[in-house]
């Protein structure tokens, strides 16, 4: 988590550009960072129609798992144990009151559906994502059963992820039941959509432990006074001045930076606070606290998933596999010689980050020029936007006679093909396969 320039440039930039309200509502869900819980892009009723003729014959997808607890408790641990500290020295602010016990009820509840698991909210979010897919593409479905084609769901393996695509696939089968026998058993395919983690990674693991210049990147970019201030500044909201003070400034940012992952993470785990009501963890940080510490994280993620650096595609490369396995399925449908009506994927940021990196999706151009680090100011890519819980990547391919047309949806937005891929006519979400196959470099 690092982050570098202030968040009124961001709120500047957009002002100029939105109306206030919407500008700050923007910056707001900046700040969760890929935390952020998912919102789909884009209403139904307002996507493009395929062109006279054509019919749909196949879709794909890859998606981020749903919403989750946090992966471990050791941000609560960390702020309970000063926050016990304080109590007894009686150096809670009001608000500090407050927070003490808030987060122990947010710590058992992330504990009580197990850390790193789906949250009600990340249930849900996959759950409609499913059933919006088949209110859209409602004819694919209907063939599908007709035709006994198979739907293939695979995931990376853990946890989340396969239990993201049980709910999607149970989604999917409630929409008719004449899908269920067709959806296969979740698989497991670590090398499509683990590949960080997998034999394709090991130049990028390679790259996040030894690289001198991102961990010189990441530090000069954390160590600001900036970030210093920002640390004093959360924890004075819950903590006399006095006891502050007697915190190493090093410990400050950890404390700070702990106060603001719970603050990230709370949304996410909003099915679970008292009454549904939410935990309002925003009571606890401020505004452009929670900028800063977002734009820490984003930055980060920047360096170590997303565009990176200009002189290396390390970050991001090794997701070709997965853009690979995408042109694939397209590739047998169109021959004739692939069996499946839909594949499902399920996956990770860590997958979702790279692979938009690779395929020049929106806000995700843009790498930093080395010795010009990555700002709000400097570059569009934002955690929220990119790979937000439940992110997903998906295209729809439609057919009329020999000729295959494909239609990308990024978080369910109709979205262009990156610069140099030519859709059917100006403005048009829709492309020849042929054309994407050269724009890639596939024919």
């Amino acid at each position: 988590m690092r982050r570098v320039t202030p968040a009124l440039a961001l709120c500047a930039l957009l002002a100029a550009a939105v109306p206030s309200q919407a500008a700050d509502r923007l910056a707001h869900r900046d700040s969760y960072g890929t935390k952020a819980t998912y919102e789909a892009g884009q209403s139904a009723r307002t996507y493009q129609r395929p062109p006279a003729g054509f019919t749909p014959v196949f879709t794909e997808n890859v998606s981020r798992h749903g919403s989750r607890s946090a992966t471990d408790g050791e941000d609560a641990d960390l702020v309970l144990g000063l926050w016990d500290k304080a109590q007894a020295a009686g150096q809670l602010t009001s608000k500090g009151a407050e927070f003490g016990p808030t987060v122990r009820a947010l710590q058992a509840a992330m504990a009580k559906i197990g850390y790193g698991n789906l949250s009600a909210r990340g249930k849900q979010e996959i759950q409609d994502t499913a059933v919006r897919m088949a209110d859209r593409l409602p004819s694919l479905f209907e063939s599908i059963a007709a035709k006994g084609e198979r739907i293939d769901v695979v995931s990376s393996g853990q946890g989340r992820a396969i239990d993201s695509a049980n709910l999607y696939a149970g989604a999917l089968a409630d929409t008719d039941p004449d899908l269920e026998s067709l959806i296969g058993a979740t698989r497991t395919d670590k090398d499509l959509l683990y590949f960080h983690k997998a034999a394709g990674g090991a130049a990028y693991r390679d790259y996040i432990a030894n690289d001198k210049r991102l961990a010189e990147t990441l530090e000069s970019i954390t160590d600001q006074s900036r970030t210093h201030k920002a640390a004093y500044s959360v924890l004075r909201r819950l903590f006399k001045a006095d006891f502050v003070d007697r915190i190493a400034a090093a410990d400050q940012v950890a404390a700070a930076e702990a106060v603001y992952n719970l603050y990230a993470i709370a949304p996410a785990m909003s099915g679970e606070s008292p009454d549904g009501e939410g935990w309002g963890m925003q009571r606890y940080i401020s505004r452009s606290d929670a900028a800063w510490f977002g734009y820490l994280s984003d930055a980060e993620d920047f360096y170590e998933k997303g565009p990176g650096f200009s002189d290396s595609d390390i970050t991001y490369e090794m997701a070709g596999v997965l853009l690979d396995d995408f042109f694939k399925q397209v590739e047998a449908k169109r021959a004739g010689t692939g069996e499946l009506g839909a594949e499902l994927r399920f996956t990770h940021a860590e997958e979702i980050i790279p692979l938009a990196a690779l395929m020049g999706l929106p806000g995700s151009t843009q790498p930093a020029t080395p010795g010009q680090p990555y700002t709000y100011a400097n570059n569009p890519w934002r955690g929220a936007n990119v790979a937000p819980l439940g992110s997903n990547i998906q295209w729809d391919v439609f057919q009329k006679g020999d000729r295959y047309l494909v239609r990308m949806l990024y978080n369910e937005k109709e979205t262009a093909f990156k610069a140099g891929c030519t859709p059917i006519s100006e403005g048009s979400k829709f492309y020849d396969l042929d054309e994407l196959e050269r724009c890639f470099g596939r024919s």
